[in-house]
């Protein structure tokens, strides 16, 4: 049942992204920026983590979890170094994902040549 409720809530993030650019005619930079953001405030009201623990995957995955995770280390951080913990914080938690996509975007300019 798990994986059913993942393809859902990621289905119904999914779904919410084209809704902003279809309807609303948001660019893709615009909507990206929602989808962070909305996981942010998610996880600052305390409504992500229950979200991720019914969902799995499907939360997991799509890009609000990187809002999530930014603001899941900022407020980790803040609890056990003060003030200082909202910045590095963030970082902690985000550089191993950010770091790779800069690693395999990079290896995969590698290989593949761009139509032109």
């Amino acid at each position: 049942m798990i994986y059913f409720w993942a393809v859902v809530v990621g289905g119904a993030i999914c779904v919410f992204g084209q809704i902003c650019f279809d309807v609303f005619k948001l660019t893709p930079a615009h909507t990206m920026t929602l989808l962070v953001v909305l996981g942010a405030v998610l996880d600052g009201i305390g409504l992500y983590d229950p979200l991720i623990k019914f969902a799995g995957a499907g939360a997991t995955v799509p890009i609000t979890s990187f809002g999530n995770s930014l603001v899941h280390g900022a407020l980790q951080e803040l609890k056990s170094d003060g003030w200082i913990g909202i910045i590095t914080g963030i970082f902690e938690v985000t550089s191993a994902g950010i770091s790779s996509a800069i690693i395999f975007s990079f290896l995969a300019a590698l290989f593949v040549k761009p139509k032109g």
